[in-house]
């Protein structure tokens, strides 16, 4: 099919209007037959500014009187949807029974592999391994007419610009898939990473595209949304099956997504939005996408409502709490060292992720976890209440902030930017 390429009018966002010319756009354009059953594959709440949910509603709307449509979120690790998520995130407009939860330990196929000798030669010799590809067995269902996968562009910590092919392989990816490309960032370093088209992770899913996901009827709608406050504003949609739409998404989301600083910062607060921000494999953004604006000695406070547990997993979160956030040498060492942490990856991933390497101090204001929980996995420990009180003043915009007693830097969401010092 055509690439569908539109971007917003100055100082407007993209319509529904707009929106829905593109989705009858695809429709129209994916297949030579009528549709008969079709698969959505969004994101989760996590990704709630996304406008994802819309267009996905938006789709089901258009297409439920006359075709099957079934509708999978990308969960990845992350928990199934609530009801009130389902409902949220799709505007009332979608049926909870419509939403199928996707499993990464038990729902999936192996449909091929990354050779070893490709993904040493992406990673410059750092991952000897092939990478297993396992997505799930939904995807590679010969009865789906089209596959829809819907999603965000935005910097991201372990493929360096988030969806695209990461939606499939990651989002609807399988144990060994989700492991062996996170450690592949990790290792490689975020900061050679995030918000750039071409990480070595990147470049294995282009490998697993290719190769193994051409053949399928899979159409991606890319978008690229700012906020401010809850109010989301799209500011292009990208919609084929090329690699082209992709990288326009790129150029869009590195002008819109990546604030440039002139000095590093000495004192950041971080907000994560309760209802999007459950643990601290998700709420780590605030670590992610500050840490290369932070100075050397800086502080992070993370205000954390909502955060209640580590990981999403329950796995996971057993090994967050055993080895915790405590620097990258001494995760590699335990990685090394004991095979309960080497046979999960992505925890280890995650826990490289979530250290600053002791370069700036990280502090949690928590409600539902106690001062021993969180200084137990490395971090420094505050209510929140005492935080609200001295952090989130009324009215408090992004940017610095001169408060009583110190000045701040102000983040109100940390899913929908990459912070970074110009010359860095």
């Amino acid at each position: 099919m055509k690439d569908i390429i539109k971007f917003a009018r100055a100082n407007s966002g993209i319509t529904n209007e707009e929106l829905q010319s593109v989705i009858d756009e695809v429709i129209n354009e994916a297949g030579s037959k009528p549709l008969k059953k079709i698969l959505l594959l969004p994101p989760d709440f996590t990704r709630m500014h996304s406008g994802a949910g819309k267009i996905t509603a938006m789709i089901y709307s258009k297409l439920k009187d006359t075709v099957q449509v079934d509708i999978m979120p990308a969960l990845g690790t992350h928990d199934p949807m609530t009801e009130e998520q389902i409902d949220a995130f799709f505007e009332g407009m979608v049926p909870r029974d419509k939403v199928i939860p996707h499993n990464w330990r038990e729902d999936v196929v192996r449909i091929g592999e990354v050779p070893a000798s490709y993904v040493s030669e992406v990673s410059e010799g750092l991952i000897n391994n092939p990478l297993p590809v396992e997505i799930n067995k939904r995807i590679i269902d010969p009865s789906y007419d089209l596959i829809l996968s819907i999603g965000q562009v935005v910097p991201h910590e372990v493929v360096g610009m988030a969806n695209y092919t990461k939606n499939i392989l990651v989002g609807c990816g399988g144990k060994d898939t989700i492991n062996h490309s996170h450690i592949l960032g990790a290792v490689f370093g975020m900061e050679r990473i995030m918000g750039k088209d071409h990480s070595p992770v990147r470049k294995v899913f282009d490998y697993a595209q290719e190769h193994f996901l051409n053949n399928l009827p899979l159409v991606y709608i890319l978008t690229v949304t700012t906020a401010s406050q809850d109010e989301v504003t799209i500011e292009g949609v990208f919609a084929g099956n090329s690699r082209r739409v992709f990288e326009e998404a790129v150029e869009l989301s590195r002008k819109k997504n990546l604030i440039w600083l002139d000095e590093p910062i000495k004192k950041a607060v971080v907000y994560l939005d309760p209802r999007e921000f459950k643990s601290t494999w998700l709420g780590n953004k605030a670590i992610y996408r500050t840490r290369m604006a932070m100075a050397d000695g800086g502080e992070l406070v993370i205000l954390a409502p909502g955060v209640r547990k580590f990981g999403e997993d329950d796995d996971i979160d057993k090994l967050i709490r055993k080895y915790g956030y405590k620097g990258r040498e001494n995760t590699l060492k335990n990685y090394n060292e004991n095979a309960d942490l080497r046979e999960n990856p992505s925890a280890a991933a995650h826990l490289i992720h979530g250290s600053s390497d002791g370069r700036f101090t990280i502090t949690y204001a928590v409600k539902h976890l106690t001062r021993e929980e969180v200084e137990g996995v490395g971090f420094k420990y505050m209510p929140y209440e005492e935080a609200e009180r001295k952090y989130k003043p009324e009215g408090i915009t992004d940017g610095y902030f001169e408060g009583g007693e110190e000045t701040y830097f102000y983040i109100s969401n940390p899913a929908l930017g990459l912070w970074a010092v110009k010359g860095k």
